[in-house]
């Protein structure tokens, strides 16, 4: 028997930085991480386009032709699969189809990811799609989370396999070949890499060790760069700072449709309990700012989200909307109860740039800070 070596070092190497990013791209699934799961998706991307070279210039085992892909191989391996005999030194046919399946679904899963982060977020390289043709588009969030289950289920298939074979044919050390590239042979199989290979591996892994650098520093990051700036309304709207910041925090436009801004400042007699009437041309001039500035001209995520679940009810606060409930129905009643906070109203206490017309969710404060 012999030790043959199958898995050269930079197919390893791709192989565990590609798992280990696939497992931190899951963990970061969070809109308070949103920006890291997204350079997650472009470093994974990175090492996609490196393995998809490699399966033509790499050594064999590693090439996509000798992956056996044929019906009759699979209909025979699945048949023998309690066999001793080693046919395969490589992938087996199962094998094959999942690890062909995994790339093509994760570069689906990131395709569709810079799609929804670009057409939902209005960030990143297709923020310019953040527009008011697409700003109702959910699909591609949904078939994100589509091809990301079904990344699931193969990862699952993957490890089953490995370690079924851990089970059924112990002696070819499948497993430990993952590791120092070495697999048990009848015959000597081993692969040797050439200058072009070992030349092609190290300026690949030199630019995503690059990327990875680049991206712990990088300020107004173009990969996940928002198209959405501050606004200084104090520049925009002297008077609607005046009287409204005046008595609370200043609400940004965008965070209620136009609707629910008419009825507010037909009625300020009655302001939550207070009366907040103004002069009638003081009153037009904010009424006219807000309504020209209101959700229906935004395409910020929030405000597409907040004009769909009032619609057309008759609500002036955003608070009474169901998106902010829902969002919101997680946070123990004592976070708003407490010092800092006092009132479900005070959003700056969260989301520190919201008078500045922001309200993203990788800048929301911690809750635990209230707690």
């Amino acid at each position: 028997m012999f030790n043959s070596y199958i898995w050269s070092l930079p197919s390893r190497v791709f192989h565990w930085l590609f798992a280990g990013l696939i497992l931190l791209a899951f963990l970061s699934d969070d809109d308070k991480l949103l920006n890291y799961h997204a350079l997650i998706g472009y470093g994974i991307l990175i090492l996609l386009t490196f393995r998809f070279f490699w399966g033509y210039i790499g050594p064999k085992y590693s090439r996509f032709k000798d992956f056996p892909l044929a019906l009759k191989d699979a209909k025979e391996f699945v048949l023998n699969i309690f066999s001793s005999k080693q046919k395969y030194i490589g992938h087996n046919p199962i094998a094959s189809y999942v690890m062909i399946g995994i790339f093509i679904v994760v570069f689906l899963t990131i395709i569709t990811g810079i799609l929804a982060l670009g057409v939902e977020e209005g960030k990143g390289l297709l923020s310019s799609l953040n527009s008011s043709f697409f700003k109702k588009m959910e699909l591609f969030e949904h078939i994100h989370e589509f091809f990301s289950n079904l990344l699931l289920a193969l990862i699952a298939a993957h490890l089953l396999g490995v370690f079924s074979d851990r089970i059924l044919h112990p002696a070819h050390k499948t497993l430990s070949s993952i590791f120092n590239g070495f697999k048990v042979t009848s015959e000597d199989y081993s692969i040797r890499l050439n200058i072009f290979q070992k030349l092609f591996a190290f300026i690949f892994f030199a630019l995503f060790i690059a990327f990875l650098i680049f991206n712990m520093g990088a300020k107004n990051n173009p990969l996940v760069a928002s198209i959405h700036t501050s606004v200084d309304y104090q520049k925009q709207n002297p008077l609607f700072v005046k009287e409204c910041a005046s008595c609370h925090i200043i609400y940004p436009p965008h965070t209620l449709p136009a609707a629910s801004w008419v009825t507010m400042m037909g009625d300020l007699e009655n302001h939550f309990g207070d009366d907040a009437s103004l002069e009638e041309q003081d009153n037009k001039n904010i009424l006219d700012f807000l309504v020209q500035n209101s959700a229906e001209t935004s395409t910020q995520k929030v405000s597409v989200k907040i004009l769909d679940s009032i619609k057309n009810k008759d609500i002036i606060a955003i608070t009474q909307s169901d998106f902010w409930k829902k969002k919101h129905e997680d946070i123990p009643k004592k976070v708003f109860a407490h010092a800092d906070v006092k009132s479900k109203a005070n959003c700056k206490a969260c989301h520190s740039d919201i008078e500045k017309g922001l309200i993203e969710n990788d800048k929301i404060k911690d809750i635990n800070a209230f707690m």
